[in-house]
């Protein structure tokens, strides 16, 4: 019962999130149902395998740009964790291109 409140938790998390920090999907611009169902199928894959990379690309990047070290971590960590359950719900749900879940700056950049 708890497993499944903290699921419940995570997606209404990232649902309720602000969405200036969250963009649309780039798979739901496509114009066939065949498009947004695959496009949706390799968004989630690609998140749900390489979302975890944000917890090092993050710090790094406020590294580079003089930022702090601390709040790159904390960036990297909401940003990771929430790639990640987003791209497995989008590989959850991919029959289904109406469900959006955005994700954390629009999902992880690595192969792109």
């Amino acid at each position: 019962m708890t497993k499944r409140l903290g699921v419940w938790a995570v997606v209404l998390a990232l649902v309720a999130a602000p969405t200036a920090a969250f963009a649309a999907s780039p798979w739901a611009s496509e114009a066939t149902y065949v498009g947004k169902a695959k496009g949706k199928f390799v968004y989630g894959l690609k998140n749900g395998l390489l979302g975890w990379t944000e917890i090092f690309s993050e710090p790094a990047e406020a590294i580079q740009g003089g930022g702090n070290f601390f709040v790159g971590i904390g960036e990297g960590l909401f940003n990771g964790v929430g790639q990640t359950v987003g791209g497995a719900l989008h590989l959850a749900t991919f029959p289904i291109p109406q469900i959006d879940v955005p994700l954390p700056e629009g999902g992880t950049s690595l192969l792109q």
